[in-house]
């Protein structure tokens, strides 16, 4: 039996997220697109011939900042409250034998820029700058299945905050948008889901500002009252 195996990143794609704090916990729980760019070796325009077929992909790629960390046999769960753990193969922790996450997502489909193609994709959870490996077809008869049961609603459901914006930070926003039309929506699609740690997502009133950097601004907030209150937007 063969040791080991290499993998060679075919593509790289880049997201909003430029941190690993406030991104959404699985893929399409916030509308965030991502452009991915392949290499010389794996752009080959008769390697998408038929990808316009399908609506969603599967992305598989490497969970390449907490790699060299190593793996763990046990790993807190978030959604258990931070402390309670979890095996790993029963969980998507990062911290993985082999680093290797998947995500599906929506197929916007291929360009062209600076001669190499591109394929955009929406509902992403990759963190900006993340090395893909392999693009698969979602298979709606075979990747669906009805029956399927996971017990998640057993554990602490995903919040759904208000977002708020003050006024300081809707007038900041404004010309955020001129380069970035999804901003607003992003960030009250990712603040909506509390992305503080598991064991403060409790408190209704955080005095704590918040900072998350999404595209090329950094997003401040805290929480108040139950809801999100964005301050600023620069």
């Amino acid at each position: 039996m063969n040791s080991g195996y290499s993998l060679s990143p075919i593509a790289t794609i880049s997201t909003p997220f430029k941190q690993k704090f406030a991104i959404p916990r699985q893929p399409n729980l916030a509308n965030a697109k991502g452009q991915i760019t392949f290499t010389d070796t794996y752009g080959d325009p008769q390697a998408f011939k038929g990808l316009e077929n399908y609506s969603h992909l599967w992305l598989l790629f490497i969970f390449h900042e907490t790699a060299d960390r190593g793996w763990k046999p046990a790993v807190k769960a978030p959604r258990l409250g931070g402390n309670a753990t979890l095996g790993v193969y029963a969980s998507r922790s990062t911290h993985r034998p082999n680093g290797i996450g998947m995500s599906v997502v929506r197929n916007l489909g291929l360009s062209e820029s600076d001669g190499r193609l591109q394929l955009s994709v929406g509902g992403v959870d990759l963190l900006d700058g993340t090395p893909i490996v392999d693009i698969k077809p979602y298979i709606r008869y075979a990747d669906s299945i009805d029956s399927a049961t996971d017990n998640l609603d057993r554990y602490a459901p995903i919040p759904c905050r208000p977002v708020h914006f003050c006024t300081k930070a809707r007038e900041q926003l404004t010309p955020v948008m001129e380069k970035h039309p999804d901003a607003a929506e992003l960030i009250e699609s990712v603040l909506a889901q509390d992305p503080r740690p598991a064991y403060r997502q409790s408190n209704e009133n955080d005095d704590k500002i918040y900072k998350v950097k999404l595209y090329d601004v950094d997003v401040s907030w805290q929480v108040q009252d139950g809801q999100i209150k964005v301050l600023s937007v620069l």
